[in-house]
């Protein structure tokens, strides 16, 4: 390669638009604002991706999805494997731990060393997968404090584990205004018990008792939903709840501009181990000038400062849950605070600051196999 040129970075993951998610999100938003490098994607299939690919600025190669979920991650290595023959990286990012395999062996065969990203709930869900991972790896991306803990629990050496958290979109323009109605939002997939959704419909009639008119909108579907509409209405909420569904990003947004609450009291799965990485939604909720209530473990400690940007509370505490809410609903001036801080807070985090971490540690880790 000729002094000058940008390196190849070959980006594996399960995770990419269409498809939603965290995950997702934050890989297209890193590839997206990388400057230093020649990336290339290989993800899996989804519905849709012709349309996403066609209009990216980047290559992606999609490997077929398979409806048993461990062939989908055996076609997704294997082809990995196949475009690094192909595209010769000269490093290689692993964007979950599921294509760890690959990324070692590309790592093995063709000197190109390999980073890998850690979100949370993967690596206490599947501790042989990420044991293999962080002692395979170059080095490991941590999306929080909490997260790098449970990497060096698995056996990741802490000098080789970096800590970098997620970016955020910031709003182009503040949109409207908050709805007269005391509003509360969360916006979370309804396919994780630990989100908290349950708590908070338990929390409900708490709230309305300070807050009457209160309404809850959930933006987000999954297999959950029924269940938790149930619930709504064994707990006499159904009238105050709306479940809004998958929203595009502009009724999304707008849902954050019209809000006066964020809450998602994200709580540690049975075992104390796993849930919430990071929360990338509480630094938009932040960056809409929401105040946040969130719960006081795991990745929420990295991304909602405690007093200054939201309220954090026993996520499996109802009463709790509901005395913060109602505490921000009823005291705008200390909700305005507080989302004025989050606002502040957001900027610090956009995706073009984080995706210049990620390549500074893309380069040192080339530059250590290359001397």
């Amino acid at each position: 390669m000729t002094d000058g040129s940008r390196r190849r970075l070959l980006v594996l993951t399960p995770d990419f638009p269409p498809a939603f998610g965290g995950i997702q999100l934050l890989v297209s938003r890193l590839v997206e604002s990388f400057e230093r490098f020649e990336v290339r994607v290989v993800a899996l299939d989804e519905p849709g991706a012709e349309s996403v690919d066609r209009a990216a600025d980047i290559e992606v190669v999609r490997t077929r999805r398979s409806s048993i979920p461990k062939t989908s991650n055996l076609l997704l290595n294997a082809g990995g494997v196949r475009e690094a023959i192909r595209f010769r990286p000269d490093v290689v990012l692993g964007a979950h731990i599921i294509v760890a395999p690959a990324a070692a062996l590309i790592q093995r065969v063709a000197g190109a060393p390999f980073v890998q990203y850690l979100h949370g709930h993967e690596v206490a869900a599947r501790p042989r997968l990420a044991r293999f991972a962080v002692r395979s790896a170059a080095a490991s991306i941590a999306v929080s404090s909490y997260t790098a803990g449970l990497a060096t629990d698995v056996g990741a050496d802490g000098a080789r584990v970096h800590c970098i958290p997620p970016g955020v979109d910031l709003p182009s323009s503040r949109g409207g205004e908050r709805d007269a109605r005391p509003t509360l939002l969360t916006l979370a997939r309804l396919t994780a018990r630990y989100k908290g959704h349950d708590v908070l419909i338990q929390a409900l009639p708490h709230i309305k008792a300070s807050v009457p008119d209160v309404a809850w909108v959930v933006v987000g579907d999954g297999p959950l939903r029924d269940e938790l509409a149930e619930l709504a209405r064994d707990q006499g909420v159904a009238d105050s709840t709306l479940f809004a569904g998958s929203l595009a990003d502009d009724e999304r947004d707008a849902w954050l501009d019209r809000a006066h609450v964020f809450a998602m009291p994200s709580r540690l799965p049975p075992g104390g181990r796993g849930g919430e990485g990071f929360g990338i939604v509480y630094l938009e909720a932040g960056a809409h000038s929401l105040p946040v209530v969130a719960g006081n473990v795991a990745g929420a400690l990295d991304a909602v400062v405690d007093g200054k940007t939201g309220l954090l509370v026993d996520p499996t505490d109802p009463r709790a849950v509901a005395d913060a809410v109602s505490d921000l609903l009823l005291d705008r001036r200390k909700a305005e605070a507080l989302g004025r801080a989050g606002a502040a807070h957001a900027r610090d985090f956009t995706w073009p600051k984080t995706a210049a971490r990620v390549e500074d540690l893309l380069i040192r880790t080339l530059h250590a196999r290359e001397t």
